[in-house]
């Protein structure tokens, strides 16, 4: 039956061999009948198969009882069907451009989405290829199977189409589809427009919540979307009316823009009142607030110099972070950071280095030494106590603060781990938070010296790494 359906010459030869021997027909023959029908379709004249107007072969064909027929039979069937055919079987229906409210669609998609925990990742990726309205593409990026593996091919053929369809998604899908990539740090510059094209026509009607999920992978992926002119502003006039609604989104929203180095001066008024202070503490969330206005604090103290307006009342600023993130202890577990802490210790000592060291306002470092302008290492017992302290705002700290930064500009921040997670996918563009991380810590009067994984990498043992260290120091 496969090998009559494909050298079938019309499409009413293949209608024929289909519907007229059902007991020949399996699940399989199904998606083979309808990708031969759109192939046909597509050599006749008139309008090609998918065009959605009814006129012409494609049109009629869909008219024709034999159709019809071959339709019911895969939607009374298609329950029984194994994965590979109802996934092609709506792969061929989008190629043949049926419409989305046809029987046949509506039975295969939910089928589909019914399926979708058992799918491998080829199935997924086909689905998610045929399947464009907002209720699949919801489904799709609701599927736990979807979200936690990457599908690079397919969202770049998405941003090829989504911008078409984007005013007919709601938020929530878009807020999925923002979470994937950011999830995944897919940096695809026409994919993250659309979010923002999509963010500068609804942002004053939707909620801050929301407002936060699609701004995300602009700095996740340090990316300022082309309209960013625009979008920026309206941004900015949205969180004026809306920063004591959702205070914890406020802060999120506000450190995405900090980390593309957009710093909106009249919000910063306001999250840094005592009336947005007041309504954070009581909150169950008053902690991570205060250690995003704590960052967002020494930002503005390290890049935004010209702000005049209120700022973090000492009292409540604390550091971003107190000690390595569970990612990086994990990372030291499984990386080159053991070999490079042994190399140290053995060109250095172990006084001269520390390692996992949490600097002020928060910034987490894989080793730290001090070095002096002859180029020799020095304790860092012998460091001051007072390089060690917060951006300070009054006259006299900020009089202390340079003479510090003159002392600091002698330590060396060693990041000799440069894992995959801090760089967008296939690419060397740092994501937004490593970054300003980075750009923080150089205004501090760090030197940062990297080590990239993939030096580190063609290291064989401890004499080796401690030749590559000596060229690096």
């Amino acid at each position: 039956m496969k090998r009559l359906i494909e050298r079938s010459r019309s499409v009413g030869e293949v209608l024929r061999w289909v519907t007229q021997n059902p007991g020949k027909v399996s699940a399989s023959h199904y998606p083979i009948a309808l990708h031969k029908l759109g192939q046909l379709l597509q050599q006749q004249p008139g309008p090609p198969a998918g065009s959605g107007d009814g006129r012409g072969p494609a049109g009629q064909v869909l008219e024709q009882p034999e159709f019809h027929a071959l339709c019911q039979a895969i939607v009374s069937g298609c329950a029984k069907f194994d994965n590979f055919s109802i996934v092609n079987c709506l792969y061929a229906a989008a190629a043949l451009g049926l419409p989305g409210e046809s029987p046949l669609v509506r039975v295969l998609e939910d089928e589909s989405r019914s399926r979708l925990g058992r799918f491998n990742q080829k199935d997924v990726s086909m689905v998610f290829s045929s399947e464009a309205n907002n209720k699949a593409l919801e489904a799709i990026f609701s599927s736990q199977l979807f979200y936690e593996n990457r599908q690079e091919r397919f969202i770049r053929s998405m941003a090829e189409w989504l911008p078409r369809k984007a005013e007919n998604l709601t938020p929530y899908t878009m807020a999925l589809i923002a979470k994937y990539v950011a999830r995944h740090r897919l940096r695809e510059p026409r994919l993250l427009d659309t979010i923002a094209n999509f963010l500068l026509k609804r942002g004053e009607q939707l909620d801050s919540k929301v407002i936060q999920k699609l701004v995300f992978p602009f700095s996740r992926m340090n990316y300022r979307p082309s309209n960013h002119g625009e979008l920026f502003p309206k941004l900015e006039a949205i969180l004026e009316q809306k920063a004591g609604s959702s205070p914890l989104a406020t802060v999120n929203i506000l450190m995405s823009m900090f980390q593309l180095s957009h710093f909106p001066q009249t919000v910063l008024h306001q999250v840094f009142s005592p009336a947005f202070i007041t309504n954070v503490m009581s909150s169950p969330y008053a902690l991570i607030v205060r250690r995003y206005l704590s960052l967002l604090d020494a930002a503005v103290e390290l890049e935004f110099r010209e702000y005049s307006g209120p700022r973090l009342d000492p009292r409540y600023r604390v550091l971003m972070f107190e000690h390595a993130l569970t990612a990086d202890e994990a990372n030291r577990k499984y990386s080159y950071k053991g070999l490079v802490a042994e190399a140290l210790r053995q060109l250095v000592g172990e006084e001269c280095y520390r390692q996992d060291e949490v600097l002020p306002p928060g910034y987490c470092t894989d080793f730290l030494l001090w070095i002096n302008r002859s180029g020799t290492v020095l304790p860092l017992s012998r460091v001051p106590a007072a390089s060690k302290a917060p951006p300070a705002t009054s006259p006299a700290a900020v009089s202390l603060r340079s003479s510090v930064l003159a002392l600091t500009s002698d330590l060396q921040d060693f990041a000799p781990f440069a894992p995959e997670w801090h760089y967008c996918q296939n690419s060397d563009i740092l994501v937004g938070s490593r970054a300003m991380r980075d750009r923080h810590l150089r205004l501090l009067g760090y030197c940062l010296v990297q080590l990239p994984y993939t030096e580190l990498e063609k290291v064989s043992g401890i004499e080796e790494a401690k030749h590559y260290l000596r060229q690096k120091l």
